[in-house]
């Protein structure tokens, strides 16, 4: 059973394109472009399922058509609309040239200068220049300012990111 630790989300499922099984796939990841794979993971009812890859080509910068194994009609791929999906951590490159912040999400966030848990990362806000991590810490969700300055160390295999948190923000 694939956990939702293991994936990061890269996008959402469209309409279906064309008779033969064939989807739309809204990306907001460039992992196509850095790492092949051989399956994609859908969230299907609130289950987590793999779906292997037969083939799939760009149609713009934001949307991939893709052919699943075992997809063949249209009304098959009509049941993926609106299906979130994921990518494998474990596929993933670990270069921090390719960092993107979905693969952030579900991470421990921790303090760099003492250690301690932080909370989880349930989110990426980067609606504006200023890039935003969600955190759902013990007291409630907190934001925690994601510049690249105040990042120390990212301990992928732990999935551990320690962030050097500004003075004063954790007692707001």
């Amino acid at each position: 059973m694939i956990r939702e630790e293991e994936v990061f989300k890269i996008g959402r499922i469209g309409k279906p394109h064309g008779i033969k099984g064939e989807v739309s796939i809204h990306i907001d990841d460039d992992v196509f472009d850095r790492v092949d794979a051989d399956y994609l993971v859908l969230m299907v009812d609130g289950i987590l399922v793999p779906f292997f890859i037969e083939e799939y080509r760009f149609r713009t910068d934001e949307t991939v058509l893709m052919k699943f194994d075992g997809i063949d009609t249209q009304e098959r791929a009509r049941e993926l609309t609106n299906c979130e999906v994921f990518f494998p951590h474990s596929l993933a490159d670990t270069d921090e040239e390719a960092l993107t912040w979905n693969r952030l999400e579900g991470m421990q966030l921790k303090d760099a200068s003492t250690g301690k848990l932080v909370g989880t990362i349930t989110g990426v806000d980067d609606s504006t220049i200023n890039i935003l991590l969600e955190v759902e810490t013990a007291n409630g969700s907190i934001l925690v300012p994601a510049a690249e300055e105040l990042i120390a160390d990212i301990d992928w295999q732990e999935r551990e990111i320690h962030i050097t948190i500004p003075e004063g923000l954790l007692t707001l």
